[in-house]
């Protein structure tokens, strides 16, 4: 005689099978495609943005003086002469083996990006820890008081700082944190490797691009910890009399990641936006200054390296968000 098992008997969950794998597989792979299409129309906009500006590179670049054949000259040099598709396809068939091209004034573009571009990572890698790990803080600390004075506040000093920009940002950081304090430096100095001469000289910078990023994400963690809180799960850990912050770390926060994830890697891309006014501002070593110059050159290559190296960083960024979040759905179906 058999019996069958209780009721509440543990039954093991099923791998997860050849199909579903392909699934997951495919899913990625349509990810990718997707970024990499995005990336590369983004690219035909800069080339063709670089070229109706007035001007071209032959001029900017040119000797001071100089004849009207000594420009055409040049025009066919840099290749300014050929139609922009042509140029364009030649420019993306280099970029799978990492050449960017060559600069108007004769630099390979990778050798131009190798140092600020670091400086650039180190800068909003900084600036995303930061708004990540105040939205995490300022969000939960607001979701452990809904309704009261503290998630007011937040919500309005969130809001406020989402509103503002990074150079109004960094105005005020250079006001109060450098002007009328003196406590930090208001410029940066760069050492001999290109670097910033002191970790001091990073905070204001980093500030300024962070502030409006931990508003933007507090509200995110904000939303996202409020919708948990309605989910069957959370309502039991809470009768189960577990504390406020248990039920927060361990049955609100992890269903809430895929929309923090989401969130952040979408400040990357903000963030390295904005750093371009922020690195301005406060002289800092990075791609800011580098873009400036490549503008004012009509450098289509430069322009377009830097567009590449910034925009494969936050495609990187938006695809791991993408990921998290389709197997984060995956999971609960």
């Amino acid at each position: 005689m058999t019996t069958s098992p209780p009721a509440d008997a543990a039954v093991p969950e099923p791998r997860p099978g050849p199909a579903r794998v392909l699934r997951g597989a495919g899913r990625a792979a349509r990810l990718v495609g997707r970024r990499l299409a995005l990336l590369v129309l983004l690219l035909a906009v800069v080339f063709t943005a670089v070229e109706i500006l007035p001007g071209d590179a032959a001029g900017a670049t040119a000797d001071r003086g100089a004849g009207a054949t000594e420009l055409r000259a040049r025009r066919t040099a840099l290749g300014l002469d050929r139609p922009l598709a042509s140029r364009f396809w030649d420019w993306m068939t280099g970029l799978p083996t990492g050449d960017l091209g060559t600069t108007a004034r004769g630099r390979p573009v990778t050798d131009v990006l190798a140092g600020p571009f670091p400086n650039t990572l180190l800068l909003g890698a900084l600036a995303l820890v930061l708004a990540l790990g105040g939205a995490l803080l300022l969000g939960g600390w607001a979701t452990l008081r809904p309704g009261g004075r503290t998630d007011r506040t937040i919500d309005a000093t969130a809001t406020a700082a989402l509103a503002l920009p990074e150079f109004v940002v960094s105005v005020l950081l250079l006001l109060l944190l450098s002007r009328w304090t003196g406590w930090l430096p208001a410029v940066t100095l760069t050492g001999p490797d290109g670097r910033p001469e002191s970790w001091t000289m990073l905070v204001l910078p980093l500030l300024a691009l962070a502030i409006p990023q931990i508003g933007w994400n507090t509200r995110i963690v904000r939303g996202a910890l409020t919708d948990q809180a309605t989910l069957p799960h959370v309502k039991a850990a809470v009768l189960d009399g577990l504390s406020r912050h248990r039920v927060l770390t361990h049955h609100m926060l992890p269903g809430a990641l895929p929309a923090v994830a989401a969130g952040i890697a979408t400040s990357a891309g903000m963030l390295l936006g904005g750093a371009v006014v922020v690195e301005t501002l406060f002289n800092y070593p990075g791609i800011g200054a580098v873009l400036a110059d490549a503008l004012a050159d009509r450098d289509t290559p430069l322009v377009a390296g830097v567009v590449a190296a910034a925009g494969a960083a936050i495609n990187l960024l938006l695809l791991l968000a993408d990921l998290a979040r389709t197997t984060a759905l995956g999971e609960r179906r």
